[in-house]
């Protein structure tokens, strides 16, 4: 739909805004950690909603790329009818606004110390 494309291109505009540069898809189903990195990130994870992703790769990007390497792979995607997520209008767009409001949250607490990555 025209309303879900542009919510998809203006998510990916504040990834690159407020979370990083270097990672196109934060929502990506397909997360792999080595046992350490996984052990820090999830430990120091404050987002339990639908943008926790976005803080995983900040707090990756901020253990530095010897501790934690990030790569998007292209993987082979069927697209499968059903969401957990409501595609009404108004859900999507209370969704989405939701994730712009974690996504500043991420970027201000970090930014202001408010939290800190604990290794």
């Amino acid at each position: 739909s025209t309303v879900r494309t542009f919510l998809m291109k203006a998510f990916h505009f504040f990834v690159k805004t407020l979370c990083s540069s270097s990672i196109r898809d934060t929502q990506c189903g397909f997360k792999l950690f080595t046992r350490d990195a996984a052990i820090v990130l999830f430990s120091n994870l404050h987002l339990t909603r639908w943008a926790f992703d976005t803080e995983l790769v900040v707090l990756a990007e901020m253990m530095g790329k010897d501790a934690c390497p990030i790569a998007e792979v292209g993987v082979k995607w069927e697209e499968v009818d059903g969401s957990k997520l409501d595609t009404s209008k108004l859900s999507l767009a209370l969704v989405s606004l939701g994730m712009l409001r974690d996504m500043i949250c991420v970027r201000s607490c970090y930014t202001l110390g408010l939290w800190r990555l604990r290794r």
